[in-house]
């Protein structure tokens, strides 16, 4: 093994986390990391900025950046049209504003579960979960957390979930998006009422510090009156209609989400004028831009990553673990999916190498599904990870400011949730 491309890895993950933390840019981290750790593996460093790191960069904004636009014309049309506002508005009335956090966890859960996927969940949410979150007067820095919480934990793993990190082990080892229901169920529910529990511990503490809802600059702060806003029916409508189209009628997101905005355009006339048109195309093209850059060049970070020598040793290392079958399988996911900064990314490269050779150390599929599904979405969400950094830059919050309740609630939760999977797996292995 060579002793420097270990040390540069390590100095690379930890500059990513530090530097991230300290509020520096991730296209800058991600640059300087790829640098080191193409240095420190003997390998021509412009060869890899350019036939590594870059393809995975623009590769990612190819497959990915209109459905990056869709998402965030929809926030910035649901933000101007004030639809957003009576949605938070009636929702506030309904459960009450002590319920503001519940309202976005749980209209998280139902987007993902109904084929939306994380990262156009957070840009259709966020313009909800920030109206509920200046009409309850809660902490702004929050806001990620709960997003984050409701989509990317219990959502994104849990069984029949059609999220990407639920599909791919169905690819290798044979299974169904229900593999390991019973067991994937505890571990949600688990998840759930844990990490809901936790989340309002969290905010009640920043409550108590006297932080709380604040502005950001540019934001709309003017708040309207009930009888200014549109018809909260008319509001739900465009997400309605994004839901149907894209599972029922198999529309691509982007075009279902276009389709959208428009019917929006034209039902919320009452708030919403055509002279506005230009100004929400402008300052959602600039946000879609901002974000599909930062998580491209995390995209472009993995693909070094991956293209080292060292990575196929770590790979390597990651069969001969220990121990029961189902950790060693764990550990490999969680360490692949941290390494690329990735869930979908690191699950679809651990479960292909590794998945066949546990199946034929008798390890059912079902439970090495669910297992490695639950273990993808622990330590991928890492300061470098894609949504993480899409979701602080979509809130306007920094790594400093926001980044722990998210690493508390989407790292330390899924790893506790996964560990309990495992001991119910090893306890009940006749469970389906």
């Amino acid at each position: 093994m060579n002793v420097l491309s270990v040390i540069g890895l390590i100095i690379a993950m930890f500059l990513l986390v530090f530097l991230a933390m300290k509020g520096i840019h991730v296209l800058a981290i991600a640059l300087i990391c790829s640098i080191i750790l193409a240095a420190t593996s003997g390998m021509n460093v412009w060869t890899v900025l350019t036939e590594n790191y870059m393809p995975g960069f623009s590769s990612f904004i190819t497959a990915n950046f209109l459905v990056f636009l869709a998402g965030a014309l929809f926030g910035k049309f649901m933000n101007d049209s004030h639809a957003a506002d009576a949605i938070a508005n009636w929702i506030v009335k309904k459960l009450g504003a002590s319920k503001a956090v519940l309202a976005v966890v749980l209209s998280c859960f139902v987007l993902c579960y109904g084929g939306v996927s994380v990262f156009v969940v957070g840009f259709t949410i966020f313009p909800i979960a920030i109206s509920l979150f200046k009409e309850a007067d809660l902490p702004r820095n929050m806001l990620p957390a709960t997003i984050g919480f409701g989509s990317i934990t219990f959502a994104m793993t849990c069984p029949g979930t059609p999220q990407i990190q639920n599909i791919i082990p169905t690819q290798t080892l044979g299974t169904t998006t229900m593999s390991g229901a019973v067991i994937g169920i505890i571990a949600g529910i688990f998840m759930f009422i844990v990490g809901y529990i936790w989340l309002n511990q969290m905010i009640k503490k920043e409550v108590a510090k006297g932080n709380h809802f604040v502005a950001k600059e540019g934001e709309e702060t003017t708040q309207l009156s009930e009888d200014e806003m549109p018809n909260v029916g008319l509001s739900f409508v465009p997400l309605i209609v994004t839901i149907i189209l894209m599972n029922a009628l198999k529309v691509p997101a982007a075009v279902a989400i276009f389709i959208s905005i428009v019917i929006g355009v034209v039902l919320l006339n009452k708030t919403y004028k055509p002279t506005m048109i230009a100004g929400t195309f402008a300052g959602g093209a600039t946000s879609a831009i901002g974000a599909i850059a930062n998580t491209s060049a995390v995209v472009g970070f993995g693909s070094v990553v991956k293209a080292i020598p060292l990575f196929q040793t770590i790979l390597d290392a990651m069969l001969s673990i220990p121990g029961p079958a189902l950790v060693g399988a764990a550990i490999a996911v969680t360490v692949i999916c941290g390494l690329t900064g990735s869930a979908s990314g690191g699950l679809g490269i651990a479960i292909p190498l590794v998945g066949p050779t546990y199946v034929e150390m008798g390890v059912a599929p079902a439970a090495l599904h669910r297992v490695a599904s639950i273990a993808s979405g622990a330590l991928d969400s890492v300061p470098h990870n894609g949504y993480i950094v899409t979701l602080l830059n979509l809130c306007g919050e920094t790594h400093k400011d926001a980044y722990m309740p998210l690493f508390w609630l989407t790292v330390v939760l899924p790893f506790i949730a996964c560990a309990l999977a495992i001991v119910l797996f090893q306890l009940f292995p006749a469970l389906p």
